[in-house]
């Protein structure tokens, strides 16, 4: 089967390019944006040559308390998405399509997979705001808020570009960013599979199984 080579930075654009109705664009890359090549298997899935590190990042849970997310995702299969609850639609059906994916699995592997929300605008999306939010599509989903240079960097770790969410003259806030899902091993605790804005419900479905194992898509 063949197979292309692609890099994270350029999907990153690929996927914003066409975000326009969410509010995101290309960031400008300033080199702080992690570049890594990958393999573009049959399905969604990109299986990265180099695993991203997972980040040191500490943030504000929806119950208002600190949360670690190298801790407390420790040895769990875990994916993890940047994004705004008030983005129209590609942030509300990317969490949708994972959470449908999530509940064909079987107990034992729903109650493995860990699913983390990090806002890419956190003025607006405070604990309680990004809590309802996220109890309407799953809620066992983590979302996190806090420092916004905390989280951009964070995310520029993963190959994500974000910029601070701009109030347009029409008075709306656009919040700009990559629309990647990073999934990470529960073996290595390392993001090795990177999904883009046009995964549907059964390409989640058809690798969530292998994802909580691990194993590749």
């Amino acid at each position: 089967m063949r197979t292309t080579r692609v890099t994270v930075a350029a999907l990153a654009v690929a996927a914003a390019l066409t975000l326009t109705a969410c509010g995101s664009s290309p960031a400008k890359n300033d080199g702080g944006v992690t570049q890594i090549t990958g393999e573009k298997k049959a399905g969604a899935a990109t299986l990265l040559d180099r695993p991203f590190d997972k980040p040191e990042l500490v943030l504000t849970d929806t119950t208002g308390k600190p949360w670690n997310l190298r801790e407390q995702t420790k040895g769990r299969p875990t994916l993890i998405y940047f994004g705004y609850t008030n983005c129209p639609d590609v942030c509300p059906l990317t969490m949708s399509n994972i959470a449908v994916a999530k509940k064909a699995l079987p107990k034992e592997d729903r109650d493995k997979l860990q699913v983390v929300f990090v806002t890419t605008d956190p003025e607006r999306d405070t604990p309680e705001s990004l809590g309802a939010w996220l109890r309407a599509q799953d809620p066992a989903f983590t979302g996190l808020t806090g420092d916004f240079s905390t989280i951009q960097a964070a995310a520029r770790s993963l190959g994500i570009g974000i910029d601070p969410p701009k109030k347009e003259a029409d008075g709306s806030v656009v919040s700009m960013h990559g629309a990647q899902v990073i999934a990470f091993s529960p073996k290595t605790d390392e993001g090795y599979v990177l999904y883009g804005e046009g995964t549907t419900v059964d390409d989640y479905t058809k690798d969530l199984p292998k994802i909580i194992k691990g194993e590749n898509p």
